[in-house]
């Protein structure tokens, strides 16, 4: 697909803070790393999504959208894998 430009909603800088210091540089690289390749082999599709796909950074999640006409990828959450996948 080429690069794309990453967006970071708020929800996602607000989740980012509430997470160890120690883990954050390694999350925003993995989610930085979606700029070249929006669908890397690890990722997965949500369930009942068309549009939202998962990472996984060691124990955290990060959830993002991609909109291919614009070249875009949302980070829309970074959680726990224990609350990653309940009501957003």
């Amino acid at each position: 697909m080429g690069s794309c430009e990453i967006r970071w909603k708020k929800s996602a800088e607000r989740d980012l803070r509430r997470i160890d210091p120690q883990q954050v540089p390694r999350i925003i690289k993995a989610a930085e790393s979606l700029a070249d390749n929006p669908f890397p082999a690890q990722h997965r599709r949500l369930r009942g999504s068309e549009r939202d796909y998962r990472i996984r950074v060691g124990d955290y999640r990060v959830i993002y959208r991609v909109d291919t006409e614009t070249k875009t990828v949302i980070i829309c959450h970074v959680r726990h894998r224990r609350e990653a996948y309940g009501k957003r």
